[in-house]
C-alpha cells in the first residue's frame, strides 16, 4: 500500500523539481543509488520496471525506502497495463509512471487514490488525461518536442503541469529551457545516474551531481 497519497506525490514533485529514473537488477547496488540520491536531496525515484524479476527488486528497494529513508517516494515507471500497475501499488508503489496513456492503468490507479503520469505527445492526450484525473503530466519522449511544445501548451493551458522525460540533462542551459517553458519538474535517467556512475560505483560523485542538479532548479525557479 502507498505511503503518500497523490496529492502528497504531486506536491513533493512541484517541490524539488526533479524526478530521478533508475533501473538495474542487483538490489545492493540499487540500495546504494537510492542512498545517494537522498543524501543529495532527491525525495522521488521512478524505478523503471524493464527487467526480469523488477518486481521483486522494487519490493526490496521500497523496503528499505521506508526503513532507511524517511521521506523518501518510491514510484514505478515504465508500466504499460493495469496489472503491472495493481502488482507494484500491492508493494507500495507511490506513484506509477507509463509510456502512454491507458485508460485501464487510469482507473486502477485511482481506484487506490495512487498518482499516475501517462506519457503523453498531444494536446489531445494531454486533455484525456486531465479528464481521467491526471495531476502531472509525462511529456515523452521530450527530446521529441522541447520545451517550446510545452510552452504551446502552457499559452492556452496555464493548469497544465507537466514533467518532461527524455531529452532533460544536469545542465543548466537544457534546465533552464524547460523550467522557463513552464515545466513542473523534469524526469531524468541516464543523464544523472550514469552507466559511468554505476561502472565505478562512484555513489559519493552521483550524490554531488544529484545536490548541485537540485541547487540549479532552485536558482532557476528563484
Amino acid at each position: 500500500m502507498a505511503q503518500y497519497s497523490r496529492i502528497e506525490v504531486a506536491t513533493v514533485m512541484k517541490e524539488t523539481g526533479m524526478v530521478p529514473l533508475f533501473y538495474h537488477p542487483d538490489i545492493e547496488l540499487g540500495k546504494k543509488v537510492l542512498k545517494a540520491c537522498y543524501d543529495g536531496g532527491a525525495r522521488l525515484m521512478e524505478f523503471t520496471a524493464r527487467g526480469d524479476f523488477a518486481f521483486e527488486v522494487f519490493s526490496e528497494l521500497n523496503k528499505y525506502a521506508i526503513k532507511e529513508l524517511s521521506g523518501m517516494v518510491m514510484g514505478v515507471g515504465s508500466i504499460t497495463d493495469a496489472s503491472a500497475a495493481s502488482l507494484f501499488m500491492q508493494m507500495g508503489a507511490n506513484f506509477i509512471v507509463t509510456p502512454s496513456l491507458r485508460e485501464d492503468i487510469a482507473i486502477a490507479c485511482n481506484r487506490r487514490k495512487v498518482l499516475w503520469s501517462p506519457g503523453c505527445g498531444s494536446l489531445t492526450e494531454i486533455n484525456n488525461a486531465e479528464e481521467l484525473g491526471c495531476e502531472i503530466v509525462k511529456l515523452f519522449p521530450g527530446s521529441t518536442y522541447g520545451p517550446s511544445f510545452v510552452k504551446a501548451i502552457k499559452g492556452p493551458q496555464p493548469w497544465t503541469s507537466i514533467m518532461p522525460t527524455g531529452g532533460v540533462s544536469t545542465e543548466e542551459s537544457n534546465l533552464k529551457g524547460w523550467f522557463d517553458a513552464g515545466v513542473t519538474c523534469v524526469g531524468m535517467g541516464s543523464k544523472l545516474i550514469s552507466k559511468e556512475i554505476l561502472a565505478n560505483e562512484d555513489f559519493r560523485g552521483l550524490e554531488t551531481k544529484v545536490s548541485t542538479t537540485l541547487k540549479t532548479i532552485n536558482s532557476l525557479r528563484a
